[in-house]
């Protein structure tokens, strides 16, 4: 596939009897369905966060992301169910997806955030970089539901690296991506000056994450 998916970081259920075994197998044919919709629409909203009002097709990108649960470390002393999702992160090759509408709006959307606080040679830079086979760009979405620790980070971004490694070492087009674009979001301090010449000069402080992991 061309694209990477994180799987459940939990803990294994206990072991059925026959008997269980064949009157769960019963219950989850019929409820598959049912808890797959609910992950898809789960899924959703997270990437929805992710663009808010940017014209990117949300539900294509849903389509194209193969997304697992993941669950918060052991550490943490919270009970959590295990087949509730908690957050998501997956790996697109925007080269290889190329002519997809919402790859092309994901690009034209960065590209045009550069042009509003970068040089005029960066953007064209980075569009050179989105338009060369021979080193693959891929965007990387990341997202956690609110209330749910930063902790939740680590085994995801563990997990992908394991996977892209997997993906690079059987010649997956995600295992091909040569530059990764994280989605962040960032706050400047309130009353700041949005103009090039004096955010240039704020001092790194200044500067806020929407998560803490980033």
């Amino acid at each position: 596939g061309s694209q990477l998916k994180c799987r459940a970081v939990s803990r294994m259920p206990p072991a059925l009897g026959k008997e269980e075994q064949e009157d769960r197998v019963e219950e989850e044919d019929e409820d598959d369905s049912d808890e797959e919709e609910d992950e898809e629409d789960e899924v959703f909203i997270c990437i929805w966060k992710l663009f808010l009002k940017a014209p990117v097709n949300t539900a294509e990108l849903t389509d194209l992301l193969i997304i697992k649960q993941t669950d918060v470390s052991e550490d943490s002393d919270d009970d959590v169910d295990e087949d509730e999702i908690f957050g998501f992160i997956s790996l697109l090759n925007l080269t290889e997806r190329k002519g997809t509408p919402c790859a092309e709006q994901i690009k034209e959307l960065i590209l045009r955030l550069c042009e509003k606080d970068c040089e005029k040679s960066m953007v064209e830079e980075l569009d050179r970089l989105f338009n060369d086979t021979a080193r693959p760009a891929g965007f990387l979405p990341s997202e956690r539901f609110i209330n749910v620790p930063p902790q939740i980070a680590l085994p995801m971004h563990q997990q992908l690296q394991k996977e892209r490694a997997e993906a690079h070492r059987t010649n997956k087009p995600c295992g091909k991506c040569h530059f990764c674009l994280l989605s962040s979001r960032t706050f400047v301090e309130a009353g700041k000056s949005n103009s090039r010449k004096k955010r240039s000069n704020q001092k790194r402080e200044e500067l806020m994450f929407a998560n803490a992991e980033e």
